[in-house]
C-alpha cells in the first residue's frame, strides 16, 4: 500500500496544529499521549494513516488506537476487531479493543453509541489521556442535521458534530476531517491501494441514520441541484457561531450561583438567552426527574414571567421562584 497523498485529502489544519497541543500538554517534560477511535471503516482508516504519517518528525507515534466491538454482527464484528489489530500491528501503534458486554439483538443506535462512548471515557481515564481524535466527515454533518431537524433540535444540537468538543469530564473530542466528503476519502484510499472494512448493516434500513443516508440524503441532493452537503456544513459552522455567542452572553450575565438562578437578571432578555440559563440551572441542581419538553417550556415561561411559582419536577422536587430567585426545593 502506498502512503496516502495528503493533496488528495487537502491539508488538515487541525492535524498540522497538533504540535501546539503537544506543547500545552507536557507533563514533567514528557508530552501526553492521545487516543484515536478506529472502527476499521474508510473514514477512520484514513484518519489513522494521516495521523501516523503526520506524526513522523512532528509529535511522534506514541498514541493509542481504540476500537469498540459492539458484538451486534456476529463473526463480522469479530473480523472488524481482528482487522483493526492487524492494521495497528503493521503501523507499530498500540491498539485497545473493547467489547460490549451488554450487547443484545435489536439494540438501538443510542444504546450502542452510549456503550462506545463509555468505553472511550473509561480507557482514556485509565491511561490518563485527554484528546480523542474522531473521523467524522462532511456527509456525517448533513446526516446528523437532518436527523436532529426531525426531532426539533436547536442551534446547539444542529451545530454537531463539532470540530472541537469539550466533554463534561474534561476530555476533548477532535474531528479534523469535517471539511472532507466520504467520496473524497474513499477515492484517496483506493489510489493508495488501501483496503478497509465495510459494515453490511449500513446497507439495511434498520436504523434512522441508515434510512437518512440511503434514501433521504440522495433525494435531498437531487432536489437541491447543488452541493447541499457543503451547504449543511456551512450552516453547521454558522449555527456553532450563534450558539457560542449566546453561551458567552449567559456567561457575562453571571446569573447562576450555588444552584440559584437570578431571574431578575434575565428580565427582558431574548428567550434564547433565558433558555440557556435555565438549562444551566437544571444541570447544576440535577432534579430527580428529567423534564419533558413540554414541562421545560412551561418552566421557561414561568422564569420569563418572574412571578412567584412552585413547579413540580417529579415526586419530591420543586422549582420554586421567590423574590426573583429560582431554586430547587425537595419534599
Amino acid at each position: 500500500m502506498q502512503e496516502i497523498d495528503h493533496g488528495d485529502l487537502h491539508p488538515v489544519p487541525m492535524l498540522r496544529s497538533l504540535a501546539e497541543h503537544q506543547k500545552e500538554s507536557r507533563r514533567g517534560g514528557k508530552p501526553s499521549r492521545w487516543a484515536l477511535a478506529f472502527s476499521g471503516g474508510a473514514d477512520s482508516l484514513a484518519l489513522l494513516l494521516i495521523f501516523w504519517a503526520e506524526g513522523r518528525g512532528r509529535w511522534g507515534r506514541d498514541f493509542v488506537v481504540l476500537h469498540f466491538d459492539h458484538r451486534l454482527r456476529g463473526a463480522a464484528s469479530t473480523a472488524d476487531a481482528r482487522f483493526c489489530r492487524q492494521v495497528c500491528r503493521a503501523l507499530g501503534v498500540a491498539c485497545v479493543v473493547g467489547r460490549w458486554s451488554g450487547a443484545r439483538k435489536g439494540a438501538s443506535e443510542a444504546e450502542a453509541r452510549a456503550a462506545r462512548q463509555a468505553f472511550f471515557a473509561r480507557e482514556m481515564k485509565r491511561r490518563n489521556l485527554r484528546l480523542l481524535w474522531l473521523a467524522h466527515q462532511q456527509d456525517d454533518i448533513a446526516e446528523t442535521m437532518l436527523m436532529r431537524l426531525a426531532r426539533g433540535s436547536g442551534a446547539g444540537g444542529l451545530a454537531a458534530p463539532r470540530p472541537v468538543q469539550e466533554m463534561s469530564d474534561g476530555r476533548i473530542h477532535l474531528r479534523p476531517m469535517l471539511t472532507l466528503k466520504k467520496s473524497e476519502i474513499e477515492k484517496a484510499l483506493r489510489k493508495a491501494g488501501a483496503v478497509w472494512r465495510e459494515d453490511a448493516s449500513n446497507q439495511r434500513d434498520d436504523h434512522f441514520r441508515n434510512r437518512v443516508r440511503r434514501s433521504v440524503l440522495p433525494a435531498w441532493l437531487k432536489a437541491a441541484g447543488r452541493d447541499a452537503v457543503a451547504g449543511a456544513a456551512r450552516s453547521r459552522e454558522l449555527l456553532e457561531e450563534d450558539e457560542t455567542a449566546l453561551e458567552a452572553w449567559v456567561d457575562q450575565i453571571a446569573c447562576l450561583r450555588r444552584g440559584v438562578l437570578d431571574v431578575t437578571a434575565l428580565r427582558g432578555l431574548p428567550r434564547a438567552v433565558v433558555r440557556r440559563a435555565l438549562h444551566r440551572w437544571l444541570l447544576a441542581v440535577r432534579p430527580a426527574t428529567d423534564l419533558s419538553r413540554q414541562g421545560f417550556e412551561m418552566l421557561l415561561a414561568a422564569v420569563e414571567k418572574g412571578a412567584p411559582t412552585r413547579f413540580s419536577l417529579g415526586r419530591t422536587d420543586f422549582a420554586v421562584i421567590r423574590q426573583g430567585r429560582l431554586a430547587l426545593k425537595r419534599g
